[in-house]
């Protein structure tokens, strides 16, 4: 077998980072990271591993102290200690360096560090959180990654196991320089890849046993109540699934339920012409029967004989070779976009020590890049390394509150191994109830997620439609669709940051914050992106205020709440309470996002000829917008940039023939109630929710935009008897007493004096943090 286009890998390292006995071989990757191998026979892996593919980097500086008895290694990170005898707790040990704490720093062999988490195969029937497998990153200022046991790859990039026999562990010593420790993860294991844009945007899913034309029907309406998606995910029912019980279940299935879908051509045409990709559900583990379409060619390739079944064996390079080029080539022709890997039948194959799982993800990815395409999967997360194959489908889980309320973490956590693209089912997947809030409350997460895929079970009444909710959820579902194509320009910015900086786009507070011990309070606070930090809305809504509320911290700083405009001091650890129609999604002064500009975004998510920019007075700040043409590896940079009271949109530079000719530029300034100016350019302001906009039509995308606000523009103060009202008019509470905490909250008395006051009512506890949030807000 010819494997498809190997992953590049240098993975023999530089022999100046080696230090080597008769049993041991100490390899300095890094100036934060270490190899340790110890193998009775001496001799040693260099062949890459599925985490490292990489281990020929630029030699940092290191110190070897020898003895008769120790070998001693000295970066500025750490410092190791071995005693040259078999790897034991006693004989090894690496300190971290720079003060992280006085006794907890040293990593001793054979001790497992607590660290901060990684993430999971699968959430299958989670109900609530499950255990998570390590990171790179501990508050101990150490982790450790055992790849003993993983798979290695020959010269020709096909695979061998390891029996384990030989330890091969990779100390990570960055104390709390958590970014650090995943970017030289990276750097051994590969970066992220890049994601097509569409994959963005909003997927539809749902196993369902759909027909070409009720599926074709669904799509239209969605396009009728202005709902964009750009992948339409179809379950296994597109196959045939009604076989001979002889030949076993309908899980496995390659063949066309012509049925549901009598010209699967003309079908896949129809949902291409809509704006939309598409992705198969396959679950390849009962191999190909004689009942499939394709058994006579896979026959013919293998060389066989009988009409027996074909087993699954992924450890046979002739079989994969026929896997890939027979029997999903023919349905790529019909026009499948991409697969969903949905493998449920354990980690075991043919060859003990390979996992099916892995070699799934490994060369469907290697074969989706096949003529230049930019490769893209969908299956679950198979260990270290596994964010070479996005995107990760999480599993199915149960419909319940704890299960969203774990999923804020989970994702986020994941970013501590490196794998920054997971895709859940949005809204569940089994068993649960109707919640309009709690389904309202995930498609909000969803859009604030790696990947947003709206999916459920075969339930005829578990459906993720809007209009099948009540009005309000309905609403604000729409509006939150609308919005994560909107979200596109910011989206694929940071997906370019992944793959070229190491920085996925969610993350837990604590990478940025690392020393603030409030980062780590916080599990379901997480940072999106460059510019904004989210705080998920995770539990019920109280019932008499019909408030949901979420413990949050803001660090130093001034915060606007781009849903709200409602502005905060930072530097504190606050409730944040917010009705149905938003979650607290909070960007600091000085903060920049990219939106489509169009109300109501396409299916398909191309480089916008309208877009509107989120601008946050009050600090300096930047962002550069990275586009591309989906096909080429050139890319177009157009540099946003608010210096003092001007906000300035540079000419685009790079790869510009991607890009509109012209462009429609809105910029938006929340909580800001200046006068806006625009030199050059016709101009149209509207001011509306407490904030300011300012459009110009057509502006070259070579031209130079500047939106003059005046010298030293600010957030305005918040409107605390408007906002007041309003959340007492919507309380269900008696009339007198909202009338009472009106008159105390908005009085000219001293803060501490109206807060004594409205103590001394002894208010029901979510309703007074609620007014307490408000008055607080920003003193």
């Amino acid at each position: 077998m010819t494997p498809r286009q190997p992953l590049p890998s240098r993975p023999v390292a530089d022999p100046r980072a080696v230090v080597v006995g008769p049993t041991y071989r100490i390899t300095v990757l890094m100036d934060g990271l270490v190899r340790l191998e110890h193998s009775a026979d001496g001799v040693f892996e260099d062949r890459a591993s599925t985490f490292a593919l990489h281990r020929h980097l630029p030699v940092p500086e290191f110190r070897v102290i020898e003895s008769e008895t120790h070998v001693e290694v000295v970066t500025d990170r750490f410092h190791l200690v071995y005693d040259r005898q078999p790897f034991s707790t006693s004989g090894l040990s690496v300190s971290v360096l720079g003060g992280i704490s006085s006794y907890h720093s040293v990593w001793r062999y054979g001790e497992e560090p607590s660290g901060l988490g990684g993430t999971a195969r699968t959430l299958d029937l989670a109900d609530g959180a499950i255990p998570l497998e390590p990171g790179v990153v501990a508050r101990e200022g150490f982790a450790v990654l055992d790849d003993s046991g993983s798979m290695v790859f020959d010269d020709d990039g096909w695979v061998s196991p390891r029996d384990g026999a030989r330890t091969d562990l990779y100390v990570f010593a960055y104390g709390h320089d958590y970014r650090s420790a995943v970017q030289a993860f990276y750097a051994v294991s590969g970066p992220t890849p890049l994601l097509p844009r569409f994959a963005l945007g909003n997927w539809w899913s749902r196993f369902h046993r759909y027909t070409a034309d009720s599926y074709t029907a669904l799509l239209d309406r969605f396009s009728a109540e202005g709902l964009p998606f750009s992948v339409a995910v179809i379950d296994m029912d597109w196959h045939v699934t009604d076989v001979d019980p002889a030949l076993g279940s309908g899980w496995t299935g390659y063949t066309w339920n012509r049925d549901l879908f009598p010209d699967p051509v003309a079908f896949l045409a129809s949902v291409h012409e809509r704006g939309l990709r598409v992705t198969l559900n396959v679950h390849p583990a009962d191999g190909v029967r004689p009942h499939e379409d394709a058994f006579p060619a896979m026959k013919a390739a293998l060389g066989r004989t009988t009409d027996d079944a074909i087993p699954f064996d992924v450890t046979d390079r002739a079989f994969l070779d026929a896997y890939f080029d027979v029997l999903h080539r023919g349905l790529e022709d019909d026009g499948v976009d991409f697969w969903w890997l949905d493998w449920q039948s354990g980690p075991h194959s043919r060859v003990a020590g390979i996992d099916p799982l892995w070699m799934l993800n490994h060369f469907h990815f290697l074969d989706s890049a096949r003529d230049g395409r930019r490769p893209l999967t969908f299956s679950r997360y198979a260990g270290p390394g596994s964010h070479r194959y996005p995107v990760g489908f999480s599993g199915d889980t149960v419909i319940s509150w704890a299960s969203l309320a774990f999923q804020p973490y989970f994702t986020a956590t994941a970013s501590n191994i490196g794998y920054g693209w997971w895709s859940h089912d949005v809204g569940g997947h089994m068993f649960g109830g109707k919640d309009d809030e709690l389904a309202t409350r995930w498609l909000q997460l969803g859009v604030f997620s790696p990947i947003l895929r709206l999916h459920s079970g075969a339930n005829p009444f578990t459906t993720k439609e809007p209009w099948t909710f009540e009005p309000a959820a309905r609403t604000v579902m729409t509006e939150h669709l609308r919005l994560r194509h909107r979200l596109l320009p910011y989206l694929h910015t940071m997906n370019h940051r992944a793959a070229s900086d190491g920085r996925p786009l969610v993350e837990p507070i604590y990478h940025e914050w690392p020393d603030a011990p409030e980062a780590y309070d916080q599990p379901n606070q997480f940072l999106f992106g460059s510019e904004l930090v989210v705080a998920p809305l995770t539990t019920p809504a109280d019932t008499h205020t019909r408030l949901a509320a979420v413990r949050a911290w803001l660090p130093a700083g001034t915060w606007v709440d781009v849903f709200t405009g409602l502005v905060y001091d930072g530097g504190r650890e606050l409730l944040l309470h917010r009705d149905l129609s938003s979650i607290p999604v909070l960007a600091a002064a000085g903060a920049i996002v990219p939106l489509d500009g169009a109300t109501v975004p396409g299916n398909d998510p191309v480089n916008p000829s309208s877009l509107e920019v989120l601008v946050v007075v009050g600090a300096d700040g930047s962002f550069t917008l990275v586009e591309d043409d989906g096909t080429t590896d050139g890319i177009a940079r157009t540099v946003l940039t608010l210096s003092g009271g001007t906000f300035t949109v540079a000419p685009a530079s790079g790869r510009v023939d991607g890009l509109p000719a012209t462009r429609t530029w809105t910029v938006t300034f929340p909580a800001f109630d200046g006068a806006p100016v625009v030199p050059g350019f016709a101009s149209r302001v509207v001011r509306r929710d407490g904030g300011v906009s300012v459009t110009v039509d057509d502006v070259p995308i070579g031209a130079t935009l500047t939106v003059e606000l005046g010298p030293d523009p600010q957030l305005a103060p918040n409107d605390v008897a408007g906002r007041l009202f309003a959340l007492l008019d919507r309380a269900r509470i008696s009339y007198d007493l909202k009338t009472r905490i009106h008159q105390i909250a908005t009085s000219d008395a001293p803060l501490s004096v109206r807060a004594s006051y409205l103590q001394a009512l002894q208010l029901d506890a979510p309703l007074g943090e609620a007014v307490g949030e408000l008055l607080l807000a920003r003193a």
